[in-house]
């Protein structure tokens, strides 16, 4: 019996946050997810799609001439068969990405795999279901994201550097239409922050239209 998942969309974009920004990529969304961030902007993944086996899914990545691919969501480790289709992606030849909320056990990842994972600040309204456990499985290869809403976030986002070692790249990046780029810029450089700024380049491109 063929692995399947659920699966919102397939598409073929720039890559809009994270090293590889910029660069072509295939995005496999994949749907649902257990959170409710206020400023989610892939609510309409929470439900639908379309069942597919993996097979299909590698197929439609094939369609694209690009090395890179992120799998997505939602919340993409919902999906058990999620790690089956990350290996399987990395088999390919691919250079695979995973964005994860970090509310979901992330030891099972491949390790070929670039994890990208959330830390929830308080503004996001789910700071209580940071699977903290995670930080343990975070590698040099992957990175850790901050989605700053406001300064207390950037204040708590601070502490948690402070308090916590941590040796993936670590990412601050401004909630859309919450915080603007600059000042969030202006509080990393005044305070002398190891981290990268990070903006959205697809919502500034595109205006967050889904499937772009």
């Amino acid at each position: 019996m063929q692995s399947t998942l659920r699966i919102t969309e397939i598409f073929y974009s720039l890559q809009g946050e994270t090293r590889t920004v910029g660069l072509p990529t295939v995005f496999v969304r994949l749907t649902g997810c257990p959170l409710r961030c206020q400023y989610c902007d892939t609510s309409y993944a929470f439900s639908g799609g379309e069942i597919m086996s993996i097979e299909s899914i590698l197929s439609q990545i094939e369609q694209y001439h690009t090395n890179y691919v992120t799998v997505t969501g939602g919340e993409p480790l919902a999906q058990k068969e999620c790690v089956t289709l990350l290996a399987q992606i990395c088999d390919r030849g691919y250079e695979v990405s995973l964005e994860t909320s970090g509310a979901i056990d992330v030891s099972g990842v491949d390790p070929r795999v670039v994890k990208i994972v959330d830390i929830k600040t308080p503004g996001s309204g789910e700071c209580a279901k940071n699977l903290y456990k995670n930080l343990e499985y975070m590698t040099k290869n992957d990175q850790i994201k901050f989605v700053i809403c406001d300064e207390e976030d950037y204040l708590w986002s601070k502490k948690f550097l402070k308090n916590n070692e941590l040796s993936s790249e670590v990412l601050f990046s401004p909630s859309y239409e919450q915080l603007e780029a600059k000042i969030l810029s202006e509080w990393i450089l005044r305070d002398q922050l190891p981290v990268r700024l990070q903006i959205q380049l697809h919502k500034y491109l595109w205006n967050d239209e889904p499937g772009r």
